[in-house]
């Protein structure tokens, strides 16, 4: 899992802004089916939200951290139920400060 500037994070969090959620965790939680679609929309993507239905805050802490580390990539913000994360492709889209 890499770790991201605040910089960084800030300049992700701008992109992010107007994204919606391309990855949902329900009923059923952190399944391995989540984990493989967040990790196809990583590759797609680079930077994704996934929503997460769930009220305890504790629990989404917990995926929050548990995603970030089964798809190697860097947790750029936990905010209400909205997770986002960051993974560069080979050849990056997306140009870091």
């Amino acid at each position: 899992m890499r770790e991201l500037t605040v910089e960084q994070r800030k300049y992700l969090k701008g992109l992010a802004h107007s994204q919606k959620p391309v990855v949902m965790i329900g009923t059923q939680g952190l399944t391995e089916a989540v984990i493989k679609e967040a990790g196809v929309a990583l590759a797609a993507h680079e930077l994704i939200k996934v929503r997460v239905l769930g009220d305890d805050r504790a629990v989404r802490e917990a995926w929050f951290l548990e995603l970030g580390k089964a798809l190697d990539a860097a947790p750029v913000q936990h905010i209400g139920k909205l997770l986002l994360f960051y993974k560069a492709a080979e050849k990056p889209k997306i140009k870091l400060p």
